[in-house]
């Protein structure tokens, strides 16, 4: 394997890289939000919905939950924890549902993987078209504007291929539509160490910029970053959940 290259297949990584994520709590978080703002009906969808931990939540609060991705492996590895669930292999940015949803959500910034403003305006779009009147779609965003290229965060786990260390963080050069979710991997066996790279190209926008795109289709509430208790975004934080209610 190239030491530019990230692992070709990161499905098998993926939970532990995330194992620091409190599903249960952004999960509950979500449904919160919906019972505040949202029709109460049941009918969900994960839109990035990676190895389906989220949906695996939402079917056990009782919602019919729904995901899709773009990579196959990673629905592989949701059908296996969550059988009962329906996965598709759609793009977020343009995908249709077979009925009306009450209930969409975007994990993890995964927003971002829009890549560009147009692309972003048809997520936005799709979503809109698939929610029934009264549904809620919910996300997390990092603003642009207020992003440090010097911060990462960390955190090791161990696997049979040995002790893993996994590092991200955004990059934005100041300007442009283009921001950049930069990973590393580094695997240590027997005090020997390998590293892999990786860099995702994200769409960058302001909190300004994203509410003006969200406003011709959703009441907006945008919120602190903080999923334990439900709080009115400071204005100044870069990192917020957003709770939008169809039109």
């Amino acid at each position: 394997m190239s030491g530019n290259a990230l692992y070709t297949d990161l499905s098998g990584y993926y939970d532990l890289m995330c194992a620091d994520i409190d599903y249960a709590a952004q999960s509950h978080c979500v449904h919160r939000l919906q019972q505040l703002f949202g029709n109460g009906g049941k009918r969900h969808l994960d839109l990035a919905c990676g190895t389906g931990p989220h949906v695996r939540h939402f079917l056990d609060a009782g919602y019919s939950s729904s995901g899709l991705d773009i990579n196959q492996p990673m629905l592989d590895r949701a059908a296996q924890r969550c059988p009962e669930a329906r996965f598709a292999r759609q793009d977020m940015c343009d995908f249709q549902v077979d009925e009306p949803l009450d209930l969409i959500t975007c994990f993890l910034y995964s927003i971002h993987y829009s890549a560009s403003i147009e692309r972003l305006k048809a997520c936005i779009v799709s979503v809109h078209e698939a929610l029934a009147p009264g549904g809620v779609f919910c996300f997390n965003a990092v603003d642009k504007q207020r992003i440090d290229n010097a911060s990462f965060v960390s955190h090791c786990a161990q696997h049979a291929d040995g002790q893993l260390r996994f590092s991200s963080g955004w990059y934005y050069r100041g300007e442009g539509e283009q921001q950049a979710l930069r990973l590393r991997i580094e695997r240590t066996v027997a005090e020997q160490s390998e590293v892999w790279h990786d860099e995702h190209p994200m769409v960058a926008v302001n909190f300004v910029e994203l509410q003006s795109l969200l406003a011709p289709h959703f009441e907006v509430q945008v919120l602190e970053h903080d999923y334990q208790r439900l709080a009115p975004w400071d204005g100044s934080s870069g990192n917020a959940l957003f709770a939008c209610t169809k039109r």
